[in-house]
């Protein structure tokens, strides 16, 4: 008789925390109910980043019930971006399509322009992580690793700011192979440093496999290698750069390090201590919008994939690439980029 009346209480207050989570997702839908969302973009419009955000914002609007812009924010490789964000009010009206592997590198890097700890920041999602890919233009005589030590001259490679996945890649790429480099920053994002190349001004970029897709498929640059260690679904065949080279310990360190921050991938991010209840609202939303059968279809057209990572497993990994380096390795990378400071 005792057991069964503290079932039934045990039953009746898990009753009143459902009824109060329910009330208290109804009093949030209820705030975003006609509100505008900014969803930032540091970067300006036409690459990557602004067209997944592009793509993602309408099925978000619908989730939340408030209407999803998008606002580009270009500056310092997106850096200014981040910094605004960090001091954005947590009132769950702005989130970021951050570029986690360059704001986890600039961090690492204790760049001076940097004004936010990635680690502290509402992490809601990772949209996709790509293995990232060294093009060429298509006319370039450079086929191999090989082919760029005979060069004779420093390899121009294209970027748009210090650290932002194209130029650090570069960078970890040249001195784990070591190779004769320069990398050319001020680009005013990845289409228009690929576009560069694809002119011959430059000699090379570094980018996404959904990016280096679309630029291959366009007919304007060609694959060198992969430079991760797993394969790229739209490069089957492309070597990664472990089995086309005999690398050293110290350069396997390099591009696994750089592989473990690439993985970060696109994030969605908003400012610390979001209220709980807002939170919980957005996450749920984040979640249905990024695994609707039509988003995932939509991005598969156009070869921008989503690979949606939660928030948990999200925040771990940002937590593992910034948390994981010891003060020598930090040093090492810190002496790799800088460089590009």
């Amino acid at each position: 008789m005792a057991g069964t009346k503290v079932r039934c209480m045990l039953g009746a207050v898990a009753l009143l925390a459902a009824m109060g989570t329910s009330q208290a997702q109804d009093a949030e839908a209820q705030f975003y109910k006609g509100k505008t969302v900014r969803m930032i973009v540091g970067f300006g419009p036409g690459g990557g980043y602004d067209a997944y955000a592009r793509m993602i914002a309408p099925y978000l609007s619908h989730e939340l019930g408030a209407n999803v812009v998008v606002e580009n924010q270009p500056g310092a490789g997106s850096i200014s971006a981040m910094n605004n964000l960090s001091i954005a009010p947590p009132d769950g009206l702005q989130l970021m399509l951050a570029n986690g592997t360059a704001a986890g590198l600039a961090q690492i890097m204790g760049m001076s322009g940097v004004r936010y700890d990635l680690s502290k920041l509402t992490q809601l999602g990772t949209v996709s992580a790509s293995p990232w890919v060294w093009l060429v233009p298509v006319q370039s005589p450079l086929r191999t690793i090989d082919d760029v030590r005979k060069l004779g001259r420093p390899l121009n490679w294209s970027s748009s700011g210090p650290i932002d996945g194209l130029s650090d890649g570069a960078q970890i790429t040249c001195e784990a192979l070591k190779l004769n480099c320069k990398i050319v920053m001020g680009y005013k994002g990845s289409s228009e440093a690929a576009l560069a190349v694809a002119r011959n001004e430059m000699d090379a970029i570094y980018v996404s496999d959904t990016s280096a897709n679309n630029y291959v498929k366009a007919g304007d640059l060609r694959a060198i290698a992969n430079m991760a260690r797993r394969k790229s679904r739209f490069f089957p065949d492309l070597p990664t750069v472990y089995e086309m080279e005999k690398l050293s310990p110290e350069a396997q360190w390099l591009f696994d390090f750089h592989g473990t921050v690439e993985d970060l991938g696109r994030i969605l991010i908003m400012p610390a201590n979001i209220p709980a209840a807002r939170l919980a609202f957005v996450n749920a939303a984040v979640a249905r919008a990024l695994k609707d059968p039509a988003l995932i279809a939509e991005g598969e057209k156009s070869q921008r994939y989503v690979d949606f990572i939660g928030p948990e497993e999200t925040r771990k990994a940002v937590n593992s690439a910034i948390g994981q380096l010891t003060p020598e390795q930090r040093k090492t990378v810190q002496s790799v980029l800088s460089v590009n400071k």
